[in-house]
C-alpha cells in the first residue's frame, strides 16, 4: 500500500510540477475514492503535505524576491485565524462521524469545481481584473486591504475543511485584486500565504487525530522527485492543453463527491 501512495504522490507531483495546479485538488479525492481513506484523515495529511512541499517553493520565490510580504501578511491575517475557528468548530461537530464525513465530501466536491472553472476562465477573470469599470476600480482600491484579509478568511475556511483552495481560487482572486503587480510576484506570494495557511490548518487536523503520518513520508517521497521532474518538463507541454483536462477532471470528481 505504501508502494501505491509514493506513486500516487509520484503522479500528484508531476501534475504539480507541470501545471502549479492540483496538489490538494487531487491528492484528497484520491486519497477519499482511490484508496479508501477516510476524508478527515485525507484533509489532515494532505494539509501537512502542502505546509512541507510548498515551503521550499516559498524559500525559492523569497530568495528571488518574488514575494510581496505586506500582501501576504494581509491574507494570513484572514486566513490563519479563520483556519483555528473552523478546527475548533470541526473539533465539536466531529463527534457526530457521518456528518463530519459528508461535510468535508461535500466541500470538497464544492472546492473543486469552482478550481476547475477558475482554471478554465483564469484568463477571462483576469482581463476582468485588469479593465476599467469606474466605480468598481475606485472600490476595490479602496478598500483593497479589507478585501484581501476578506479574501484570507474565505480561502481559510475552504483550505481547512477540504485542502483545496489555496491554489488556484487563491491566485484567481489575486490577480482580480492585484492586476498591477507582476504575475510572478503573485504566484510567490500565494505559495509564501500557503505555507502557514496549510501549516496551521494541518497542526489543527494534527491535535484532532487526524493525520496518518505514516502516509504523509509515503506521499512526500513520490511527490518531490515528482515536482522536480514536472518542472523540468513543463515548457514542453501546451498549457493550453493541459489546463482544460485538468478542469474535466475536477469538474468531474466535484460533481461525483456532491451527488
Amino acid at each position: 500500500m505504501e508502494m501505491g501512495y509514493t506513486l500516487s504522490g509520484l503522479v500528484v507531483g508531476f501534475i504539480v510540477g507541470v501545471t502549479g495546479v492540483g496538489g490538494g485538488s487531487l491528492m484528497t479525492p484520491l486519497l477519499i475514492m482511490v484508496f479508501g481513506i477516510q476524508p478527515a484523515i485525507a484533509v489532515g495529511t494532505d494539509l501537512l503535505y502542502a505546509a512541507l512541499t510548498k515551503t521550499g517553493g516559498a524559500w525559492v520565490h523569497s530568495r528571488q524576491k518574488t514575494v510581496h510580504w505586506k500582501l501576504v501578511g494581509h491574507l494570513a491575517m484572514g486566513s490563519v485565524p479563520a483556519a483555528i475557528v473552523t478546527v475548533m468548530v470541526l473539533n465539536v461537530i466531529s463527534v457526530d462521524h457521518d456528518f463530519f464525513s459528508k461535510l468535508i465530501t461535500s466541500t470538497l466536491g464544492f472546492a473543486l469545481i469552482l478550481t476547475a472553472l477558475a482554471l478554465l476562465f483564469r484568463q477571462q477573470l483576469t482581463r476582468l481584473g485588469r479593465s476599467r469599470f469606474g466605480f468598481l476600480v475606485e472600490w476595490r482600491d479602496r478598500h483593497i486591504v479589507s478585501a484581501t484579509i476578506v479574501t484570507g478568511a474565505i480561502l481559510g475556511i475552504l483550505v481547512t475543511i477540504s485542502s483545496v483552495g489555496a491554489g488556484a481560487l487563491g491566485m484567481v482572486v489575486l490577480f482580480m485584486l492585484y492586476p498591477r503587480l507582476p504575475a510572478v510576484t503573485l504566484v510567490g506570494s500565494d505559495i509564501a500565504h500557503a505555507v502557514p495557511l496549510t501549516l496551521v490548518a494541518g497542526l489543527g487536523h494534527a491535535y484532532m487525530g487526524s493525520v496518518d503520518y505514516s502516509l504523509l513520508v509515503s506521499l512526500l517521497v513520490g511527490s518531490l522527485p515528482g515536482i522536480y521532474l514536472g518542472s523540468h518538463v513543463s515548457k514542453r507541454i501546451p498549457d493550453r492543453l493541459l489546463r482544460p483536462v485538468l478542469a474535466t477532471i475536477l469538474i468531474i470528481i466535484g460533481i461525483k463527491l456532491v451527488t
